[in-house]
């Protein structure tokens, strides 16, 4: 058997393929993706929200969490620290105590190390807590290198001391934290949200430049403004925070996850189904959808209506499907927000090998996201990849020699394979394509999928999909 996946897995050795056994789902393609599903809490808003428990002196309450491994991941390093972290009384509520914040043995934490990247994030509310912090080295999606120079540098600007180890980086701030005037080179999604965690509680006026405004960030804000900080989001990517002295907890629902709304939505243009996602906002998703009505899918809204006398109520969503006929092929950017998100890239590309023509995708934000095309063009399908910026918007790493650019010729028929997941998105990506291929396939790897999608097993049965453990 040969397994597709990343180049230093082709003609895997029989010992990976035991080593995966017991993580494979038998996909049996063909079958369009109909029903009705619903998205919790966004992942990239959830676990930084548990994050900022850490900087309020009484308890704070968060809804609508989803049960994946990161969630896991960031609860236990907030045990590691001291805090109480109980589940509330409805399902997905989750209640953290930060009343007895203490240090974590390095050993404690190590185990936590390669899992996740997000205890950089505990550097800032560590620092105010308790003067010191650790953090191992860190994991994540194999997508590009993905420094924490800015995270590192923008610490030091506050006035921290930065150690690094062999273990991983132990910080101090021997004098306080202070506000500081700061420009990222980039607007860093991770980067925002390390200064917002850090300033707030900082002496001083801290202004950022060039910051993220991704609708996880204004949340994340959100958050922050109900325990007590004082943060003004300027034009041209311009926020200040004015540090407190003190903040307290806050009780609050998490806008929903977009990028889970939108792969579920490439998994129906893909398979030529009808997926209604239950809690997907449109205004946070209006470039996805514009996208996505260009390839030639439909979609409808459906607003949220509140129970009242005899009337239920219902939840508001987004269905989404495929109307019949040819897809169109489309020219296609990612950017920063409110630019197509990086995120939405993998699934629909996978929708865009069974489009008529020439599909043109750019990837300007991560350099290495194109990697999981290798595994399609053994399913069938035709992409190419190129080294040039093939698109006009800036991109941070056009003359570095990485492929990028992706052109994409449809349709093509998919037909089953044996792939290995590389990362989360591409995951997702991969476990569309045998959706949408014919015959059996066999996806391995396919726990990492639960890093980000919350029963994606589950879901995948209530639209009809015909999936197993072997």
């Amino acid at each position: 058997m040969q397994i597709v996946g990343p180049n230093h897995l082709h003609g895997s050795t029989n010992a990976l393929e035991v080593a995966l056994t017991d993580d494979v789902l038998v996909v049996h393609g063909g079958t369009p993706l109909e029903g009705r599903i619903r998205v919790r809490g966004a992942k990239n808003l959830v676990s930084k929200a548990m994050v900022a428990a850490l900087l309020g002196d009484s308890p704070s309450r968060l809804f609508d969490v989803p049960r994946i491994r990161d969630v896991e991941v960031v609860r236990g390093l907030l045990g590691l620290h001291g805090v109480k972290v109980t589940d509330g009384d409805e399902d997905g509520e989750l209640v953290f105590d930060p009343s007895n914040v203490e240090s974590a043995s390095t050993d404690q934490i190590n185990v936590h190390a390669g899992s996740s990247r997000i205890p950089i994030l505990f550097c800032g509310p560590l620092l105010h807590r308790l003067g010191h912090a650790f953090i191992p080295d860190l994991g994540g999606c194999h997508i590009g290198p993905r420094p924490i120079d800015f995270h590192l540098q923008a610490l030091r600007e506050f006035g921290a001391t930065v150690d690094k180890t062999p273990e991983g980086l132990h910080l101090s701030a021997p004098n306080g934290l202070h506000g500081t005037k700061f420009a990222l080179p980039y607007p860093s999604v991770g980067a925002t949200e390390q200064v917002l965690l850090t300033a707030v509680m900082a002496e001083g006026v801290t202004e950022l430049r060039n910051a993220a405004v991704e609708p996880e960030i204004i949340d994340l804000i959100c958050i922050l403004q109900k325990m007590g900080a004082i943060i003004k989001v300027h034009t041209d990517r311009v926020i200040e925070i004015q540090g407190v002295k003190k903040l307290h907890g806050y009780t609050h629902r998490p806008i929903p996850d977009r990028i889970e709304a939108a792969s579920w939505a490439a998994a129906a243009l893909a398979t030529r189904g009808d997926v209604e996602v239950l809690g997907a906002q449109q205004a946070d998703m209006m470039t996805f959808l514009n996208v996505f009505r260009s390839v030639g899918g439909e979609y409808e809204v459906t607003d949220a209506r509140p129970p009242k006398l005899g009337d239920p109520g219902q939840e508001g969503g987004i269905r989404f499907w495929h109307p019949g006929g040819e897809l169109n092929a489309v020219a296609l950017e990612t950017d920063v927000h409110p630019g197509f998100m990086t995120d939405w890239q993998q699934p629909l590309v996978v929708a865009l090998t069974q489009a008529r023509g020439l599909s043109i995708v750019h990837e300007t934000v991560y350099e290495q996201r194109l990697g999981y095309t290798e595994a399609l063009n053994t399913m069938g399908a035709n992409i190419q990849v190129y080294r040039d910026c093939l698109g006009g918007t800036p991109c941070r790493f056009g003359r570095r020699n990485f492929k990028h650019s992706a052109v994409i010729a449809g349709p093509s028929k998919l037909h089953a394979a044996d792939l290995v997941i590389p990362d989360l998105r591409a995951g997702f990506s991969h476990l569309i394509a045998a959706l949408a291929a014919e015959g059996t396939s066999r996806v391995y790897g396919v726990d990492l999928i639960n890093r980000g999608y919350e029963d994606f097993e589950k879901k995948l049965a209530d639209l009809g999909a015909h999936v197993e453990r072997p």
